[in-house]
């Protein structure tokens, strides 16, 4: 994208959710300043969009685990259960949003580093993308902050950090490490059959819920470096935040490589969207 740069327009774009075979051209600009001046619309769009992800993570985090909330009765099993799903959902909304649509919709420094892997997307708007993620978590923990005011801080809430729970730290780190991996599997390979490319938002905001289900009490469910880091800012909460770094850049790398491999096609799987390619004067656009 360096020459013959396309204008931000709507139809240029598509969500990382989206199939296509279009074929690997990593958008290279020739500087940091030149990649900011042409996306940074997209930039702070993957920001906001973790940011919601953020709020909706803390307001339900209290609304389902404050020992003042009128739903602690209830088990906790049946409370995880009520949080999947509102974060399964707000994953989905995100994604199928119209931000989501222009940008892609990664919010997560670890996907997108994997397609950066997968030569899906330029270093520079890698760059920019996880730095907004991390912009994006803290200010959306921040704004939580603001609008529940004490209610976030209690202990039973702390922010809605991520720390190894049941079995300590290795359990977490494998856990993590799992669902980062299947996480990606299931958008590879979904996202490039034209049967299963409708459903792929639909089983990420699955495997969401079930996550929260039944990993949360073993690793707090997080596969995103910059989710945990927004909580921990707060919380002043690091505890082996090794593993929020490290096993979901593991999980998700090994699956794409994985996939590349076992797809055993010239062409790399194209998951990401059409605005973040290169271009050339006589290209059109598609």
């Amino acid at each position: 994208m360096a020459a013959g740069h396309v204008p931000l327009l709507p139809s240029t774009v598509i969500p990382i959710i989206a199939p296509t075979r279009i074929g690997p051209r990593a958008s290279h600009f020739p500087s940091a300043l030149a990649a900011l001046r042409a996306d940074w619309p997209l930039y702070l769009m993957e920001a906001a969009e973790l940011a919601a992800f953020m709020l909706s993570a803390c307001a339900c985090t209290v609304l389902l685990f404050h020992p003042a909330s009128p739903l602690i009765h209830l088990t906790p099993a049946t409370r995880r259960v009520l949080m999947g799903l509102a974060m399964a959902a707000t994953a989905v909304a995100i994604i199928k949003s119209p931000w989501g649509q222009r940008s892609g919709a990664h919010f997560n420094p670890a996907i997108t580093l994997t397609f950066f892997r997968l030569g899906k997307i330029g270093p520079y708007d890698a760059t920019f993308y996880v730095i907004a993620h991390f912009v994006g978590a803290v200010g959306g923990v921040g704004l939580a902050a603001l609008l529940l005011g004490p209610r976030l801080a209690v202990p039973q809430v702390d922010y809605a950090v991520t720390v190894p729970g049941i079995g300590g730290p290795l359990a977490a780190f494998a856990a993590e490490t799992f669902m980062a991996a299947l996480l990606m599997t299931t958008v590879l390979i979904t996202s490039n059959r034209p049967r299963l490319a409708p459903w792929t938002t639909w089983l990420v905001g699955l495997l969401i819920c079930n996550y929260i289900i039944v990993f949360a009490p073993i690793s707090g469910f997080s596969i995103n470096p910059a989710r945990t880091t927004g909580s921990a800012v707060f919380a002043h909460l690091w505890t082996s935040g090794w593993i929020y770094f490290t096993a979901p850049l593991l999980g998700m790398l090994g699956a794409a490589e994985g996939y590349v491999r076992a797809s055993n096609r010239r062409a790399l799987p194209y998951f990401s969207h059409r605005h973040l390619q290169q271009r050339t004067p006589g290209d059109r656009q598609l």
